[in-house]
């Protein structure tokens, strides 16, 4: 997940891709397998073998071992991902130095397939899942009070961290494993989006599907959908919004991967202006996410910080619909809401509050709740309401002579240098 290739010293490069690639192809033909059965003996996909073979895709230690036990070569392969003099313990597990860097969490790692550990019988505990569960839990808690750049090397470190782990393991615990590798990559990708880089968001998300569907998890490919519309939601692109959100809406799926599509499809359809449509997805919305029954072992998808997600996008998409006294309406009451650490969900709905009440021409109003929240940005900087502090900044530019705008002006320019 780290990309192709790899510093070996100062000012020099290793690419094994393409080298590997080609053995991998060569001992596969050679043992008469096609790329199925090779996929299906090392419970990768298919697609993702294609990639590893033709040299666009890094492979990972924990890929390297299991074909290596496939085709009996005696490590050949393991040692064409980790050439001598680069010390890797197994895959992208980070190094010690970097172990000290990213926290209690890679410590925790370390200590699980450090020297002396069997590392097999460690993984396979039952607490170890739980364990990291709990983790993401907590980096999604900090999340709300962080900024993305801070939390991003140690999520990588985390996801690829759980997933060496899981490839050591097996049975449910594998599984179970590899769930939560999926929802740490899942993350990763959100808080790259806040970061403001879109390209590595929608990576994160690709490499959170191949997790989820390597340990059964195919409702992440689904809800991997809703994030790309995410993405392209705050593009302006109203008709891909709905396109991918209506996509995760077939009626295999949970209810709760229907309801958060149905709730960015009513996005979509608000950025395109039709009311009836945004409306009806809204009332879908609700009925799905009420039915939606979480499994207690699965981190939850989507925010966990509103009280009611329906009422508060139904806020969001009142606005963008022209409705903005009646969004203004809805946002504040269900922003008071909020539970007070999650700074983030707070600077974010309520800056939405605040563009609301500008347009609707509650100026003195929408500066008080702005003046608020902006200095939260520099505390949890965000690329995406950096966006909406940009929207609120044009409209009360039409209100330039307003004193309370006037005082607010030096807060927006802060917030919109936040990074």
């Amino acid at each position: 997940m780290q990309g192709l290739v790899r510093p070996l010293g100062k000012g020099k490069l290793v690419e094994f891709p393409l080298r590997f690639g080609a053995e991998l192809r060569r001992l596969r033909q050679d043992a008469g397998m096609t790329l199925q059965a090779c996929a299906d003996a090392v419970n990768y996909s298919k697609g993702h073998l294609c990639k590893i073979e033709r040299g666009d895709k890094r492979p990972t230690m924990a890929l390297a071992r299991q074909c290596d036990t496939l085709f009996r070569t005696g490590g050949r392969l393991q040692r064409m991902v980790r050439p001598e003099g680069i010390a890797e313990a197994d895959g992208p597990a980070p190094a010690r130095r970097d172990v000290i860097a990213t926290g209690v969490a890679s410590l925790l790692a370390a200590a699980l397939t450090g020297p002396g550990t069997d590392s097999t019988a460690e993984a396979d505990g039952p607490p170890t899942a739980a364990l990291f569960r709990d983790q993401l839990h907590q980096m999604r808690r900090l999340g709300q009070n962080a900024a993305p750049g801070v939390l991003l090397p140690v999520l990588r470190s985390q996801a690829e961290t759980v997933t060496v782990l899981a490839a050591r393991a097996s049975g449910a615990t594998r599984t179970g494993l590899l769930v939560v590798a999926a929802r740490f990559a899942e993350y990763t990708g959100w808080m790259a989006q806040e970061a403001g880089d879109e390209a590595a968001a929608l990576k994160w998300t690709d490499d959170a599907v191949e997790l989820a569907r390597a340990g059964g998890d195919d409702q992440l490919a689904d809800y991997a959908l809703v994030r790309r519309a995410l993405v392209t939601f705050y593009n302006g692109d109203a008709a891909e919004t709905v396109g991918l959100a209506q996509q995760a809406q077939r009626s295999v799926l949970p209810p709760r991967v229907r309801g958060l599509a149905a709730q960015r499809e009513a996005q979509g359809h608000a950025l395109a202006g039709d009311e009836r449509a945004c409306l009806r997805g809204l009332e879908r919305a609700r009925v799905l996410l009420a039915a939606a029954d979480e499994a207690a072992d699965t981190p939850v998808l989507g925010t966990t910080n509103l009280v009611d997600p329906v009422s508060m996008v139904t806020g969001w998409c009142l606005h963008d619909l022209g409705r903005p006294r009646e969004a203004a309406e809805v946002l504040d009451r269900e922003c008071r809401r909020i539970p007070p650490h999650a700074l983030r969900t707070r600077t974010r709905y309520g800056l939405r509050s605040a563009l609301a009440h500008a347009a609707s021409g509650e100026v003195e109003r929408s500066c008080e709740v702005a003046r608020e929240l902006l200095a939260y940005t520099h505390i949890a900087p965000s690329a995406t309401v950096r966006a909406d502090v940009r929207k609120l900044d044009r409209e009360l530019s039409r209100f330039r002579a307003n004193t309370a705008v006037r005082e607010l002006r030096p807060a927006l320019a802060n917030a919109l240098s936040a990074n």
